[in-house]
């Protein structure tokens, strides 16, 4: 088996061999080669100790901020190379960093210490595959299993579960029965992961082909961080369809982007609050328990803004006409009220039966918008043909009249009532008088 790697990873196996040390591409690198894809990055391992690494790549810029757990960054052609030391590690106390790490000469010792066997295979140009626990069988068989004890291995760092559940959701891998077993009796730990990491694998996590299947094997597991979704097992949509399952349909119908995802998943989350007695809103109210979870889980000021807003309205009333669509535009913005729309899509996919009377109105209102945005018809002041000082010459007054004048002409124009020219508009106030409540 042969394996074509970027001649600056050569480089760094034949320095660290001519210096006499071993040294092999390892772990994810030649999972993805060997699964036919293209690797992000190519780390090395070799039998060297830190300072013999150092030593060997004397004349390059290396880069040593990993090296108390054996690794240098190596830059070789302006390419970052990780070279880490074979490496035993000791006890993982906070379920995440071992508090020390035993450099070893061997690498069956440091394979062995890795999570998944899929990633615990190594190679060398010269010595081929190294496979000490069938790693290539169980890629073969799109398996994910622990290296050794899974107990051990996510007691080590309990970020391991959800690793296992992403690699199983992006890879369509079937996680191995023990495993599996495992991640159901220690899910817990991952309430001991910073929300930071948590995030970056969960947002892949959400976004692979296999996440519906995922999500509802674990369920429970995924509760431990996001414990918001717990409710909605136990409730029914106003058709009698089991909401978490709709829910899991819906994230299956929308595009595998993140913040789609996640607003799917999130859709529905307030409906354990909704009151049949007031009627509340509980879009409402799940637009806030969204905004606060995905606060909690680091996620950045736009997707917790854009999410919650999807959230708030994914329920609105739908009319695909050029006047209301117009009026969305003005709301939301081109960019949000397409992922309404995508968002409101997926809805109605879910949906059993499917709603098609939506997902027609969908496709009118899309092709509308299309129209809207090729013709360059007017739905905000930034596009209204006249400006404040314009109005002010007329000798409207600064301030909030000039602004109520111009949101009465730009509602004038989205009605039809004028076209968006200066000329025209001009005329129309003159002709309406300054604001007077009526747009």
């Amino acid at each position: 088996m042969k394996i074509n790697l970027p001649p600056q990873v050569e480089k760094a196996i034949e320095t660290l061999n001519n210096s006499g040390f071993e040294a092999y591409v390892v772990g994810g690198c030649v999972r993805d080669t060997l699964m036919g894809k293209q690797p992000f990055d190519w780390d090395v391992t070799t039998s060297a100790m830190p300072e013999e690494i150092k030593n060997a790549f004397t004349g390059y810029k290396r880069i040593e901020t990993g090296i108390k757990h054996g690794t240098i960054t190596v830059l070789i052609g302006q390419m970052p190379i990780e070279v880490t030391a074979y490496r035993i590690d000791g006890e993982y106390s906070d379920s995440r960093h071992p508090d020390s790490v035993r450099f070893t000469r061997k690498l069956e010792e440091d394979l062995a210490r890795r999570d998944f066997t899929m990633n615990a295979l190594a190679y060398h140009p010269a010595n081929g595959l190294i496979d000490c626990f069938e790693g290539l069988k169980d890629i073969k068989l799109r398996r994910i299993r622990c290296v050794g004890d899974p107990d051990l291995r996510f007691q080590e760092d309990g970020l391991r579960i959800l690793r296992a559940l992403r690699f199983s959701s992006v890879l369509d891998f079937e996680i191995e029965k023990e495993t599996s077993e495992s991640i159901h009796r220690n899910c817990g730990r991952l309430r001991l992961i910073s929300a930071e990491r948590i995030n970056t694998e969960f947002t892949k996590l959400i976004c692979g082909r296999n996440a519906e299947e995922i999500l509802r094997d674990y369920r429970f597991t995924i509760e431990q961080f996001l414990p918001e979704i717990a409710p909605l097992a136990a409730l029914q949509t106003e058709s009698g369809q089991n909401v978490w399952e709709h829910t899991l349909r819906a994230i299956t119908a929308a595009e595998a982007v993140p913040v789609l995802r996640l607003t799917m998943l999130l859709h529905e989350i307030g409906k354990p609050f909704y009151d049949n007695q007031n009627k509340a809103n509980p879009d409402l109210k799940g637009a806030e328990i969204a905004n606060q979870a995905l606060k909690k889980l680091r996620y950045d000021g736009w997707t917790v803004r854009t999410i919650s807003e999807l959230v708030k309205r994914h329920n609105l009333p739908l009319i695909p006409e050029e006047k209301q669509i117009l009026r969305y535009l003005n709301r939301f913005g081109a960019e949000n009220f397409r992922l309404l729309l995508k968002v409101k899509e997926a809805d109605a996919k879910a949906q059993l039966p499917v709603d098609s009377k939506t997902l027609e109105d969908l496709e009118k209102a899309d092709r509308m918008l299309e129209y809207i945005l090729k013709s360059g018809l007017c739905y905000s002041l930034k596009g209204l043909a006249v400006s404040g000082a314009d109005l002010m010459k007329l000798g409207i007054p600064e301030g909030a009249e000039v602004g109520k004048t111009l949101t009465f002409l730009l509602n004038a124009v989205m009605d039809g009532k004028c076209p968006n020219e200066h000329s025209e508009l001009i005329k129309y106030i003159k002709k309406e008088g300054t604001f007077n409540g009526n747009g």
